[in-house]
């Protein structure tokens, strides 16, 4: 059986400046949707990037984000930042 739905891709991110954010869960299908259930129960903010989780999916848990990946992240953090009122919409 086929479908056109994708399966779902979660990834869940701690950063604690200075150091770089770290991966600290990654999974498809029924492991994502319980990462997604748990950040809201936590009322942690979410964001959809398929891209970004795909190559986040890559980076081992436990293990900081490739430098390479440093400007998108840094946008979701900005994001999850804005979302939780840490910094100011102007």
């Amino acid at each position: 059986m086929s479908t056109d739905e994708p399966t779902p891709l979660a990834i869940a991110m701690r950063y604690e400046a200075p150091r770089p954010p770290v991966v600290t869960a990654s999974g498809r299908g029924a492991a994502a949707e319980s990462i997604i259930e748990l950040a809201k129960t936590h009322d942690i903010p979410l964001h959809d990037d398929p891209e970004l989780a795909g190559l986040l999916a890559k980076v081992p848990l436990g293990e900081e984000i490739p430098t390479a990946l440093y400007a998108a992240v840094t946008e979701v953090i900005a994001f999850v930042y804005l979302m939780a009122g840490r910094i100011d919409s102007a």
